[in-house]
């Protein structure tokens, strides 16, 4: 024994450094930690409209233990969706603490709001304190004004600026789980949308209808907050509404003229336009195609009787993959944003514009690496490659850029090649594009930002003119 006081963890709220959260959910786990919540205390959810009540309580291991049957959930979403049989429910706005006449979501922001005290031990753990602090801050307010009813209203590309991010990448997660910390969703779901799509910093509805009971035709349910188990569900589908911006569609009504029609459409290069009588009330569409056959069949024609009805409408998250085959038959699609108003439309040549923006940068990194074994197997043999690599090398097609960049930073390697360019500098661009291509492959919904492409395309046209000379 030294006689030093034994150094143990201090589950105090205000020692906790806002880098422990971690960008992760809070949990009930962390509420008793941080002492605000005791194990036993009870909880209670009441619907008030229906005049039920649902009674639980908070066990030692931070879960929530029905007093219906003993069923215990982690998450408090959740255990309220169970208790009253519903499909959704913010469990953190639905369970009140009777003892201190709370709801848990109140000491959720008291737990964030104490983290923002705490004390970090390194600096670069100080400075993810302060930007976590600044986000804090920053949603704190938007918390304010959703509880206002006056949702703050923002596009997707100023949402992740909040975090510094220009795309919805790895720290997709993170921002999830911050949101989820402050109570709150965007609608409609910003991961579902282009990166110009203006959401709403939004809170839950207070209460929704039985799970067993359809929701409004005309209202989709509102996302709630994950909490689950796994820490939230997995999400990378590529969806209809990132082709669309949800602003709304160019139409005419179906009391409109042919001349109309083919004027808005010559106008602004469209090949369809939606006929609607109101935003909800999608009568068809008018396509050059539709147009032709009904004044081709009797002159007199009326205008309605160049309309199809026979249009697809989807929601805005639905996978595209799956109207896929939809696009192929009718080459358009009309969109339906969160109110399931007609606000937007995707063609065959979004489709293909897009699948283009994602397959060009994975082209433009398997071309360079193609041209860079070619020049190195021309220059060198495998023996000379495993020396500088320093590893076992069997054949050229086992090379990563990393080892490119070991073979050309050799001075007589690189002089061997007879290159008149400088080597630093070359060496420099490609060991930016191997940090690229780590994000490039880590697939997310996002185009590659022309830059980045530019790079890539630049860099080929340079191997290009020299690998003769290698």
């Amino acid at each position: 024994m030294t006689g030093e006081p034994e150094k143990k963890e201090d589950h105090n709220s205000s020692a906790r450094s806002m880098h422990l959260i971690g960008g992760r959910r809070v949990t009930v786990s962390d509420l008793i930690d941080a002492g605000l919540l005791q194990a036993g205390e009870r909880l209670r959810f009441a619907r008030n409209r229906i005049g039920v009540a649902y009674d639980a309580t908070v066990t030692a291991e931070g879960r929530i233990r029905l007093a219906s049957d003993g069923e215990e959930f982690r998450s408090p979403s959740r255990a309220a969706m169970v208790a009253a049989g519903m499909r959704a429910v913010d469990g953190w706005r639905a369970w009140q603490v009777v003892e201190q006449d709370r709801l848990l979501d109140g000491l959720r922001q008291d737990f964030l709001d104490q983290a923002l005290t705490g004390t970090a031990n390194t600096t670069q753990q100080q400075a993810d304190d302060e930007n976590r602090k600044r986000v804090h801050e920053r949603l704190r307010r938007a918390r304010e004004r959703a509880d206002r009813r006056d949702p703050e209203r923002i596009t997707v590309r100023e949402l992740l600026s909040f975090w510094r991010a220009t795309g919805r990448g790895d720290q997709v997660s993170q921002i999830e789980a911050d949101l989820a910390n402050h109570g709150l969703v965007t609608s409609p779901n910003f991961r579902a949308v282009t990166l110009d799509t203006m959401v709403s910093l939004t809170i839950p509805p207070d209460d929704s209808e039985p799970a067993d009971t359809d929701t409004s035709p005309e209202i989709d349910p509102m996302p709630i907050p994950e909490d689950d188990e796994d820490g939230g569900d997995l999400n990378v589908r590529l969806m209809v509404g990132t082709l669309s911006p949800l602003v709304g569609v160019a139409s005419v009504g179906p009391d409109s003229t042919f001349e109309e029609a083919i004027t808005k459409m010559m106008l602004n290069d469209f090949s369809q336009l939606a006929v609607l009588s109101g935003p909800h009330n999608l009568r068809g569409a008018v396509t050059w195609r539709s147009i032709a056959q009904a004044m081709h069949e009797r002159p007199d024609r009326r205008f309605t009787d160049a309309i199809d009805p026979h249009v697809e409408v989807v929601a805005y998250d639905r996978d595209l993959f799956e109207v896929l085959p939809v696009l192929q038959r009718r080459d358009f699609v009309f969109v339906r944003d969160q109110s399931r108003a007609v606000m937007g439309i995707v063609t065959t040549a979004d489709v293909v514009h897009r699948y283009g923006e994602m397959a060009t940068p994975y082209f433009q990194l398997g071309e360079m690496d193609q041209t860079l074994r070619w020049i190195l197997r021309r220059a060198f043999d495998v023996d000379t490659v495993q020396t500088l690599c320093k590893k076992v090398v069997t054949s050229f097609d086992k090379l990563t850029i990393g080892d490119y960049q070991r073979v050309l930073e050799n001075k007589a390697a690189w002089q061997r090649l007879g290159w008149r360019i400088d080597r630093a500098a070359f060496i420099a661009r490609l060991e930016e594009i191997r940090h690229l291509r780590n994000k490039i492959m880590h697939f997310h919904s996002d185009p590659v930002p022309q830059d980045t492409v530019d790079k890539l395309q630049r860099f080929n046209e340079l191997l290009h003119r020299y690998r003769g000379s290698a």
